[in-house]
């Protein structure tokens, strides 16, 4: 079925056939491409072993009668070429240990791919859960955008009148100026004229000057018959006096022909340093406002870039995203029609809904069970429902099944009263029903109560009751908060002097602020939900209402916000008790000690070993120096009754801690 080589090793066609073709043909003296074209030919004619052709031909058979359009189309695909290796790795006798540890390690890493596959689909619910967070996110985002939009539209619009405003000023100082320079330019062309008339006037003074000189000189000579001489020595010296002034009146003239008046100057000077400040100020205000704008308009280009993103991501998660259902259509199937529905859908979100939805649905569909599979008498089975065989449904309405838990809780803790020791309530559970019920039908009642209790969720007294049966809860946490409970009923009551039943809101305020541990937002809460059935204008609180249920065991909305507020907080202490670990993965008794002192420095030493002994499941006097997981004690914690002794020493936000 396979060629051997010349020296006795496997065929490796159509390699071999090239290695042996190039032996046989070498030519030292002919051109590489010459052996190469004639390695190709001599490669052409010998055929593939027939052993491979075989395979191939099954391949190809095995191939084209597989259906690729169904969904694990590549796994059929695969299983072709699986059996192609089984037949090659059978037919190698000497090879198949170490082919076959191949195939089996090829195998075992697919499975392993596949089981990885398979752990990663859960996260499709992630997916949609953070698709709901974005869409809300963005609408938020939106609705913040369109406010800031239009506040910048406003200043931007108030900006442009200001502009233009400063616009105009400037204009009418410009107007100024030029104003200002005209009447200079006049008044300048006035002082020429005046200039150049004084200068004819001089001239005439001179020439009148000159001929009143010489008519008193006459008259001189001819009176008194001077000396020619002298006198007309003293007429050049005069004469060579009156050029002198005449050229320094010139000169003078010439030098300051363009002076203004000093008075004008300075005033004329003042008013132009006034308005060219003004002017500057002006400018710099104007390249203040010109940048704002800028900066304005950059600010509005990036924002309507950030809108269309955000557009674009909100059509394409609404594209994504499964459409939301219309829950008014539940009440034409509801026992109770819509009224009903709607006290039940009142204030719920649409995974609280499809809670009420399931559970409506599977009590609907128990009543039509007449007998339950048993569940068999092993050891991992729980005490109360170990039975073989069909046991008998009983048929019990929710008003039934509450008053039947509130039953056994009065007994349970009856009993622990006389006995003075904590009992089991799996086995108190079972031995009252017997007690009750006898043997023969308490497996009947025990089987029908479970599976009320595993469906009807919402209702407190089941729900809490079945977390506590099937070890969800510890026990101290339901204790502990039906002790709040009571003491708060038992304040409000002290407080209640004239025993009406009944506060002002200001006496309720007053001892809703007495819980020291409690904040602002818990107590305005508890203050809306006392006063959520009353007018805006009533201001007495009926406080004895607030505690009662109705036949169903539900509780009013003051009651079950306290409720909420009492596991909220204990989250978030676990959560800064898991934040002071820090990334411990494992922690010891010592280094937990620690954390729970420094997060809660009021903490008593009882409480201290109660709350360490919780999380190592041991009794204060066996302590446990041995370390756990930091999750698995969170986990202990988080079941039992743990709550803050003191104030925390400072106020943080706490993370990273998800309560069930």
């Amino acid at each position: 079925s396979f060629q051997l080589s010349a020296r006795g090793h496997w065929s490796t066609w159509p390699a071999f056939a090239s290695g042996q073709t190039v032996l046989r043909n070498h030519k030292p003296c002919c051109a590489p491409e010459e052996r190469q074209s004639g390695n190709k030919q001599t490669l052409l004619t010998i055929p593939k072993p027939r052993y491979l052709e075989q395979l191939e031909s099954y391949l190809r058979k095995e191939l084209q009668s597989l259906d690729l359009t169904k969904k694990n189309s590549q796994e059929l695909k695969l299983q072709p070429y699986r059996e192609i290796f089984e037949f090659f790795i059978d037919n190698f006798k000497t090879y198949k240990p170490l082919l076959s540890a191949i195939k089996n390690e090829y195998e075992v890493t697919l499975a392993h791919q596949k089981k990885t596959i398979r752990a990663l689909e859960p996260l499709k619910a992630m997916v949609t859960t953070v698709s709901e967070e974005c869409t809300r996110q963005i609408l938020a985002l939106q609705e913040k955008e369109k406010d800031e939009i239009n506040t910048l539209k406003q200043e931007k619009q108030h900006l442009l009148k200001f502009i233009d405003n400063m616009k105009e000023e400037k204009n009418s100082l410009q107007t100024q100026v030029e104003r200002l320079q005209t009447s200079v330019a006049e008044e300048y062309a006035r002082y020429l004229n005046e200039y150049g008339a004084r200068k004819v006037l001089l001239a005439k003074l001179n020439d009148m000057h000159n001929e009143r000189l010489e008519m008193t000189r006459h008259q001189v000579q001819d009176v008194k018959g001077e000396d020619v001489v002298k006198l007309t020595l003293a007429l050049k010296i005069a004469r060579q006096d009156l050029t002198k002034a005449q050229v320094k009146l010139n000169t003078t003239i010439a030098d300051y022909g363009d002076v203004v008046p000093r008075r004008d100057f300075e005033s004329l000077e003042k008013k132009y340093s006034d308005l060219l400040q003004e002017m500057k100020t002006l400018q710099k205000d104007f390249d203040q406002l010109h940048k704002e704008y800028e900066t304005l308009l950059e600010i509005h280009r990036e924002t309507a870039e950030e809108r269309d993103n955000f557009c674009a991501e909100l059509q394409r998660v609404q594209h994504n995203c499964t459409p939301r259902p219309n829950w008014a259509k539940c009440s034409e199937v509801i026992p109770g029609g819509a009224d009903r529905w709607g006290r039940l859908a009142e204030g719920k979100t649409s995974d609280q809904l499809v809670g009420v939805l399931l559970e409506e649905i599977g009590t609907g569909a128990l009543r039509e069970i007449n007998v339950f599979p048993g569940w068999g008498k092993g050891d991992q089975v729980p005490v109360y429902l170990r039975h073989e065989g069909e046991v008998k449904n009983k048929k019990l309405t929710k008003k039934d099944v509450v008053n039947i838990l509130k039953d056994v809780w009065r007994e349970k803790i009856a009993l622990e009263q006389q006995t003075g020791k904590r009992s089991s309530l799996p086995e108190f559970f079972l031995s009252y029903l017997q007690k009750k019920y006898g043997d023969a039908a308490a497996m009947e009642w025990s089987y029908t109560l479970y599976e009320n209790m595993r469906l009807c969720r919402s209702n407190h007294v089941l729900s809490s009751f079945y977390d506590i049966l099937t070890g969800k809860v510890g026990e101290e946490q339901y204790h502990g908060q039906n002790q709040l409970i009571s003491n708060l009923q038992k304040e409000l009551a002290a407080r209640d002097s004239s025993n009406s039943g009944s506060l002002t809101s200001k006496q309720f305020r007053q001892e809703a602020d007495s819980f020291p541990l409690k904040r602002k937002e818990s107590i305005q809460e508890l203050v809306d939900a006392s006063r959520c059935k009353l007018d805006g204008t009533e201001n007495l609180i009926d406080y004895i209402s607030l505690f009662k249920e109705d036949e169903e065991g539900n509780a009013e909305p003051f009651v079950a916000k306290l409720r909420t507020q009492y596991v909220r907080e204990k989250q978030e202490y676990l959560s800064q008790l898991k934040n002071k670990l820090g990334d411990l993965t494992e922690v010891n008794a010592d280094d937990l000690k620690t954390a729970f002192c420094t997060i809660d420095p009021d903490i008593d030493d009882q409480t201290l070993d109660t709350y360490i002994g919780l999380a190592y499941q041991v009794r204060r006097e066996q302590p446990d120096q041995e370390v756990v997981p930091v999750e698995t004690a969170l986990e202990r914690l988080l079941a039992g009754d743990v709550r803050r002794v003191g104030p925390s020493p400072r106020e943080g936000s706490t993370a990273g801690f998800e309560g069930e």
